[in-house]
């Protein structure tokens, strides 16, 4: 079998490319032929080396972003702009000048009003009654990195640039991400963070100072106590304790 792989190697013109070593044993040569899975493309001499495979990281800078306790939709608008590069005075829509984001903690985005029970994706298989649908909690239990994918990509233009920039982005669901070690020791990481959120009354609600209140009272809604503060722009006179009790009665 050996012999065959070998002459096979010969027939097809191809280079063969140096194995694993095994627990102190010489490294083995194994050819690598189109259709066969001897050697993974990612072992390949000609992309070991590569940071991203596909991308040219030529003038790009590598952004992370904590994803946590984020808005999904606010956040992913953000993402797209920097895939596409919208944040440099260089922008260029039709080039892919965008830089490298890898996002952490994905797993602990947020979602507004009753979206992770309620919003639904749907497709189909082609096949006659193929019609598939999946809430967000059974994605977020599946893949929850999966959920981000998708805005930021319903968000990016629909054109030939789509695919090279949703390959620049890198999603992890935990703290920790892959791009460690001595090939990426001269990655700089820059972070992002996202601008502060501007909160826009609609409508005038009554909403009185309880500042003078008698010791001890504590509001009974403090979620929306601490909202109307911020509106109002008033420093709040309760701030949330260790051990103090929230408002659904848990510590």
């Amino acid at each position: 079998r050996e012999r065959e792989r070998e002459r096979q190697a010969v027939v097809w013109g191809l280079q063969t490319v140096q194995g694993s070593q095994d627990q102190g044993k010489m490294a083995k040569k194994m050819p690598y032929v189109v259709g066969y899975n001897w050697v993974k493309k990612k072992d390949l001499p000609w992309n070991k080396d590569k940071l991203l495979r596909n991308v040219d990281l030529e003038g790009l800078r590598w952004r992370i972003v904590d994803a946590k306790g984020l808005v999904l939709g606010r956040l992913a608008s953000h993402l797209s702009k920097l895939l596409q590069g919208k944040d440099k005075p260089t922008y260029d829509p039709s080039k892919d000048k965008g830089d490298v984001v890898v996002v952490v903690n994905a797993k602990d985005i947020e979602l507004t009003g009753r979206k992770f029970d309620e919003k639904v994706y749907k497709w189909h298989t082609g096949y006659p009654g193929g019609l598939k649908q999946r809430t967000v909690r059974e994605q977020w239990e599946r893949d929850p990195t999966e959920i981000l994918r998708k805005a930021v990509s319903g968000m990016l233009p629909k054109n030939n640039l789509r695919k090279a920039r949703n390959r620049k982005l890198k999603i992890f669901p935990g703290p920790e991400h892959t791009f460690v070690g001595s090939k990426y020791e001269n990655v700089e990481f820059v972070p992002y963070e996202l601008p502060e959120r501007t909160i826009r009354m609609t409508k005038k609600v009554e909403f009185l100072d309880h500042g003078k209140m008698p010791e001890g009272f504590q509001p009974l809604n403090r979620e929306w106590y601490e909202k109307m503060c911020r509106l109002y722009k008033i420093a709040n006179p309760y701030p949330k304790q260790v051990g103090d009790v929230s408002s659904d009665g848990k510590l």
